[in-house]
């Protein structure tokens, strides 16, 4: 990198990150009148022809810095191939680290770009709004949250530009984009469980340095030729209070907003599904043949996401998803719109957002109920939903214009379907939350894992009998194609009654009253959907008519222990 961007690794830009919060609040309508540019994005530079490379963003924020503008850059780690992740933080008065940011008691909301590279709009919106941000003199959002902007996550599927046609075959342009994976082929958006990729880890540490209030993560869709510019999405796996404080409290503003101010319809993030189903199930006795839309269908609720995942550590988190089949430079207005919009909301809701942060920090009550597996909702409601036609073209191979399929036309008309909506999930499986969990000794990779995710954990000094419950394996069913490197494993058992039990020295003990207690049970419980078990973590310790290795625990008093560094 170069200039006066000063990147590090990622202890160090995490010791001396910079933050910048703000004072006062007036925030005022998303649609204002940008001064003129202090520096263009290659995507205005080009008319939208094209997308930034890495060392466009890395130029673009140090001439943003050398403006004069108060801003703080940094890298929160480096990609598998070396390079790395810089961040800007921004707002007024200017902080330089996670703590003074505390200290100035103001939201921080963290809005990552470019997780899957072929997705570029949200780079080019999030580079363009940081500049008119910092560019305005009146009060605007930075008076009020800390801003931490990572414009460009995936930077090693970034340079491996190739043709949309190739890249991002349902996307309308730019003509050159990034790919999906990362360098390691993996997709970052499916790893936030397993943790397996350095910018995954990168981003972790960053998450545990930051502790954001509300996390945006950009995208763009797949898929359903539907008549809205954006779709978005709340945390979607049905534990604690984000999901709901978000779907209820936050979007439907943000809706109106983007409609009112903006000029862009959004709605619920999904895809039409031909058969109306209850997350993978088809209605009994649907036929075939049957291809009638009859359903909007949102997607998974898996912590494997980033929103999800950021959901279950008991914050907010907001997914965007730009229509795909817009043309480039309306996506990127769609989403510069939808972000600020956030912003903006964000500052008027800081206290709302705050009370939901300090909550979070006791974790799950021992006792309560927490759903480790779930299912799409049985509740549905019924609305139209716009969609257009589509016509066919005497060439079948002909490609009328990028990202719709061969053959096919788009008219621009639409017609609305009533259709049933599921934007939500509910329980399938729940468990009542141990004070703890114990790991025996010997599985250090699990540890490891946990505290990559931050988790509080401490150690048994000495041998101790407490009483815990015990899991067996009644059957262990692994999936038969390859997913992320992995076969994914499910667990099925039952729990053996409750009995004092002689721990060694060096157990491993996860409190689950702690900030991420809701996040410990989803990793550790044997029948989670997307827990260590799936990504095969304790593959080597598990077999049929064994105990699991980790235990529930009930009562911790009177053990000696210790907090691991």
């Amino acid at each position: 990198m170069r200039g006066r961007l000063v990147l590090a690794g990622a202890a160090a830009a995490l010791a001396g990150c910079a933050a910048l919060k703000s004072v006062g609040s007036a925030i005022g309508s998303a649609i204002t009148t940008p001064p003129a540019p202090i520096v263009m994005t290659r995507a205005e530079r080009t008319s939208y022809q094209e997308t930034s490379t890495y060392d466009d963003v890395v130029r673009f924020l140090d001439a943003l810095q050398s403006s004069g503008t108060p801003l703080a850059l940094g890298s929160i780690g480096r990609t598998t191939e070396g390079r790395e992740i810089p961040y800007a933080v921004a707002s007024r008065p200017l902080v330089h680290t996670p703590d003074e940011a505390r200290r100035l008691g103001r939201p921080v909301v963290y809005v990552q770009a470019n997780i899957h590279a072929g997705e570029v709009e949200g780079k080019e919106a999030l580079l363009a709004l940081l500049r008119d941000l910092l560019a305005e003199s009146q009060p605007n959002v930075l008076d009020s949250i800390v801003l931490v902007a990572v414009p460009i996550y995936n930077a090693d599927g970034n340079e491996r530009f190739a043709p949309q046609a190739r890249n991002r075959t349902e996307q309308n342009g730019p003509e050159m984009v990034g790919t999906r994976a990362n360098a390691q082929g993996l997709d970052l958006n499916r790893d936030y469980v397993k943790a397996e990729a350095t910018e995954t880890r990168a981003s972790l540490a960053a998450f545990d340095a930051w502790d954001p209030d509300l996390f945006v993560d950009l995208h763009t869709t797949d898929g359903s030729f539907h008549g809205y510019a954006l779709t978005y999405a709340p945390p979607l796996a049905p534990v604690g209070e984000a999901a709901p404080f978000v779907r209820d409290s936050l979007l439907p503003v943000l809706r109106e907003r983007m409609r009112t101010r903006d000029g862009f319809e959004t709605f619920d993030y999904g895809n039409f599904d031909r058969d109306e189903r209850m997350f993978g199930g088809p209605v009994a006795g649907r036929d075939a043949a049957d291809t009638t839309i009859r359903a909007w269908e949102t997607y998974d609720h898996r912590p494997r996401f980033g929103t999800n995942y950021y959901g279950l550590r008991g914050r907010a988190a907001i997914l965007s998803e730009a229509f795909s089949h817009d043309p480039f430079e309306r996506r990127v207005k769609s989403t510069y719109a939808f972000v600020r919009e956030i912003l903006s909301l964000a500052a008027e809701r800081r206290a709302s957002l705050e009370r939901l942060s300090r909550r979070s920090v006791r974790g799950p009550a021992a006792g309560s109920a927490l759903a480790i597996r779930a299912r799409m909702t049985t509740t549905r409601f019924t609305m139209g939903v716009p969609a257009e036609e589509m016509e066919r073209v005497a060439d079948s191979t002909q490609l009328t214009e990028p990202g719709v399929p061969r053959g096919m036309r788009r008219t621009g008309r639409y017609r609305t379907l009533q259709l049933a909506v599921y934007d939500r999930f509910e329980p399938a499986l729940t468990v009542n939350v141990p004070v703890a969990y114990a790991i025996a000794p010997g599985h250090d990779d699990v540890v490891r894992v946990l505290r990559m995710h931050g988790l509080y954990l401490e150690q048994t000094i000495g041998r101790a009998e407490l009483p815990a419950t015990a899991f067996v394996v009644d059957s262990i069913a692994r999936a038969r194609r390859i997913f992320q490197g992995h076969y994914e494993t499910t667990l099925t058992g039952h729990w053996l009654a409750e009995r004092g039990r002689d721990l060694p020295a060096g157990t491993t003990i996860v409190p689950t009253g702690q900030a991420l207690g809701a996040l410990a049970v989803y990793l550790l419980e044997p029948e989670s959907d997307d827990g260590l078990v799936t990504w095969n973590a304790l593959d080597q310790a598990i077999s049929r008519g064994a105990e699991f290795p980790v235990l529930r625990i009930s009562d911790l008093r009177n053990v000696p222990r210790r907090a691991l560094p």
